[in-house]
């Protein structure tokens, strides 16, 4: 049951909108190898509800995406993601 408790939060994003203590807002850098993030696009289920902003990315779930000098990386993967999101036009954030 230890176990079980241990991996339930492992990959999940907490209730404070981090996951492994990363804020999920602000300015994102999607890398090929070595992320903070391995990231899944979904269209259900997902963990985070994220909105694409050009600037003020400062709430729960809104992206502004930069090719350097990131708050965190990302890469999109297939497979194994530790985060699974699911791009909307409103409302971003838990779901």
């Amino acid at each position: 049951m230890f176990a079980e408790l241990i991996l339930a939060q492992i990959g999940s994003v907490a209730e404070d909108c981090t996951w492994n203590g990363i804020p999920l807002y602000g300015e994102v850098q999607v890398v090929e190898s070595l992320p903070d993030i391995r990231v899944q696009i979904v269209e259900s289920f997902p963990d985070l509800k994220v909105k694409q902003v050009t600037s003020f990315a400062d709430s729960c779930g809104e992206w502004t995406y930069v090719t350097s000098f990131a708050d965190f990386t990302i890469q999109f993967v297939d497979s194994f993601p530790d985060v699974r999101i699911k791009y909307v036009e409103s409302f971003p954030g838990l779901p």
